[in-house]
Parts: C-alpha cells; sequence; structure tokens
C-alpha cells in the first residue's frame, strides 16, 4: 500500500519564486555596473589585478543571470515529462558556472605572469583603489541579501551567485590593499601577483561550488540533519521505518520509505497516519515530497 503525499500550496511556491526572481534580478544589477567601472578603472591605470577584478566581475554577471533563469524554470509545477518538477536545473546552472569560473582563473594567471615577465607600471592608482573598495560595499550587500533568500528558499542557484559575490568582495578588498602598498611601496610587482592570488581564490570558490551543485546530480541522499529527522518523526508515531531512500532536486527534496503497521487497522485509520507523519515531515523539513508504503510488521 502506498501514499503519496501532495505539493505545496501554488500561492507559497508562486511567493517564494517571486522573492528569488527579484533578488537574482538585483544581482544581475549590481554587477552589470561593477564591470563597467571595473572596466574603466583598469583601462585608465594599466593594472592586471583591477582588470582581474573585472574579469571576475563578468563571470559573476554571466553567473547572476544563469541564476536569475535558473530559479524561474527550477520552481515551475511538475509535467508529463517532468513528473519529479525542474528542480535540478538549478544544479546543473551551478555546474555551468563553475567551469566557467575556472576559465576566468585560468585566463587571469595567464595574464598575471605575462604582466610579471614584462614592464608592470600603475598610474592613477587611488582612483583605481577607490573602485575597488566601492565594489566591495556593493558585493557585500548584494552578497548578504542573496544569501538570505538562498537560504529561506534552499536555493543553489541562489547561494552559487551569493558565493560569487562574497568571493569578489574579498579579492576586492585584496586588490584595493594592494594598491595601497604599492602606492607606499612604489613595488609595481605587486599587481600580477595580487592577481595570481585572486585566481588561486576563484579557483577554490569554483571547487566548492562544483562539489554542491554536481553532488545532487547524481542523487546523493539528504544530509544527515534530514535524515535524522525523518527517523525521529516516525518513531514519534511509534511505527518501525526501513528502505528509505531520500535524494534532492534543487530547493526539492523527495523521501520514500516502507513503514510497518499492525495488520489489523482500516484503511481510514492507515491514511489517516500516513497523513500525519506526512503533515509532522513537511513541518520540519521544507519543500518536501512525501511517499510512504506500509506493510504489516515483520516483512523487511
Amino acid at each position: 500500500m502506498r501514499f503519496i503525499s501532495g505539493g505545496e500550496p501554488s500561492g507559497y511556491a508562486g511567493f517564494m519564486n517571486t522573492r528569488k526572481t527579484k533578488v537574482a534580478r538585483l544581482s544581475v544589477a549590481s554587477n552589470s555596473f561593477l564591470i563597467i567601472i571595473k572596466v574603466l578603472a583598469g583601462i585608465v591605470t594599466g593594472s592586471v589585478s583591477i582588470l582581474s577584478e573585472a574579469i571576475h566581475s563578468s563571470i559573476d554577471l554571466v553567473a547572476a543571470v544563469i541564476a536569475f533563469f535558473s530559479v524561474k524554470v527550477s520552481d515551475t509545477p511538475p509535467d508529463r515529462n517532468h513528473p519529479y518538477g525542474h528542480g535540478k536545473f538549478e544544479n546543473v546552472s551551478g555546474v555551468i558556472e563553475a567551469a566557467l569560473i575556472f576559465v576566468a582563473a585560468v585566463w587571469i594567471i595567464i595574464e598575471a605572469v605575462k604582466k610579471l615577465l614584462g614592464e608592470s607600471t600603475i598610474e592613477a592608482i587611488g582612483w583605481g583603489g577607490l573602485v575597488m573598495f566601492i565594489s566591495a560595499l556593493v558585493n557585500f550587500i548584494v552578497s548578504r541579501q542573496l544569501y538570505k533568500v538562498a537560504k529561506e528558499t534552499d536555493s543553489v542557484a541562489l547561494e552559487a551567485d551569493a558565493l560569487h559575490l562574497k568571493t569578489d568582495v574579498l579579492t576586492s578588498l585584496g586588490v584595493g590593499t594592494g594598491l595601497l602598498l604599492i602606492w607606499i611601496t612604489d613595488v609595481h610587482l605587486l599587481d600580477p601577483l595580487i592577481a595570481i592570488a585572486v585566481a588561486g581564490l576563484i579557483i577554490f570558490e569554483a571547487w566548492q561550488l562544483l562539489r554542491k551543485a554536481y553532488s545532487p546530480l547524481l542523487d546523493s541522499s539528504l544530509g544527515d540533519e534530514d535524515i535524522r529527522t525523518i527517523h525521529k518523526v516516525v518513531n514519534e508515531h511509534s511505527f518501525e521505518l526501513h528502505n528509505l531512500r531520500t535524494r534532492k532536486a534543487g530547493n526539492y527534496k523527495f523521501v520514500d520509505m516502507h513503514i510497518e503497521m499492525a495488520g489489523n487497522k482500516t484503511l481510514d485509520e492507515v491514511h489517516e497516519y500516513c497523513n500525519q507523519i506526512e503533515e509532522d515531515l513537511k513541518k520540519r523539513i521544507p519543500h518536501l515530497d512525501v511517499q510512504i508504503h506500509v506493510e504489516p510488521p515483520g516483512n523487511k
């Protein structure tokens, strides 16, 4: 006997999707602004570290655009060809973003090495430093908002976008501090060295994102905390649980399990017990889809 849970109310899903798309649109706008001022600052100063930051922001813009479209698609209702929904679209977008970040990091390293092997001179250091600190402030504000909505909606696409901007905050501060040191010491080789350090942080960011985004594509199970919650809820209802299987697609989580119930219960009673278990699970684990297979005791 199998009881399958229903989805969340369409109004709630629509509200959460609206929040996700609004904050994703904010990320697109902020990255577009930062690319313009960084490119201008890089041209004026001749700094490869500032240009590397412009490339970083360009990748952030691509990531923001991907995140914007992925959150819109991932929250569309299940259809005939996609009965489990479109949640994994966010994971696919995360893998694409990670690949783009790797490419950007390699390009930055190549340009920085060229600068190390040639003459390295920077002009208008004060202007460049001001642009970097403005960039850090803007990205700090936007990334905090992205993280907040990503946590509330369990969106891997928004979390990936927030991670990009968080790294951009650190790298912008690093480049800005480096320009300040160049102004103090007049050692212009610091510029390409800082650019290489920026690339190293970007590569680390890409690896972390790739691991997080790729894992659900292999239908790996939910985290230990969710697994413990499932067992705890079933135990609270005094039933035995086995054959538990879980997976995740975007911010949606899927659970199917076998529960043992006494054979003297009526169909209505079994249905009510399953509904209670389902409701308790959904209260503790958002965006959950539950399938319960009921068996008599000892039928493992």
